[in-house]
């Protein structure tokens, strides 16, 4: 799996082999060896190549797929992929362990739905959604004096 996303990350980035080893600090060979996993970085270096593009350590050794098997890249620092989850019959989902625990949701927590045409749906936390839409009015108001 790690060496499949240093692949995607790289290629996302469009960068070459040689790019990457420079701004490491490593030979091209070695980061060579690490895409065809045939060896793997020290922490250190790890940890500069998930800065480098910008993800986690964490996000470049797990592996993220849908339910068909497509393979997703590491997500960005500070946003995730929790691979796909299938609407029931009822229309219902059931949100990732992992999601749940990072946003502190728990049952009987309130949720807002909202979509954008083509775009796809978002899930915020109700109490967050009211906090942002009270300070847009406050801030309305105060234009208006």
């Amino acid at each position: 799996m790690l060496s499949e996303n240093l692949i995607a990350l790289r290629t996302l980035k469009g960068l070459s082999q040689e790019q990457v080893a420079e701004k490491v600090g490593i030979s091209r060979q070695a980061y060579a060896k690490w895409e065809k996993g045939i060896s793997v970085p020290d922490v250190e270096k790890c940890m500069a190549v998930a800065d480098l593009y910008g993800t986690t350590v964490d996000s470049l050794m797990r592996e993220n797929s849908t339910e068909s098997g497509l393979k997703l890249p590491p997500a960005p620092k500070g946003k995730y992929i929790w691979g796909t989850v299938t609407i029931n019959d009822r229309g219902q989902i059931v949100i990732p362990k992992e999601a749940r625990d990072i946003f502190e949701l728990k049952s009987g927590d309130r949720l807002v739905v909202m979509g954008s045409d083509g775009e796809g749906i978002v899930l915020l936390k109700a109490d967050t959604f009211e906090e942002m839409l009270q300070g847009l009015i406050n801030a309305a108001g105060k234009v208006g004096e």
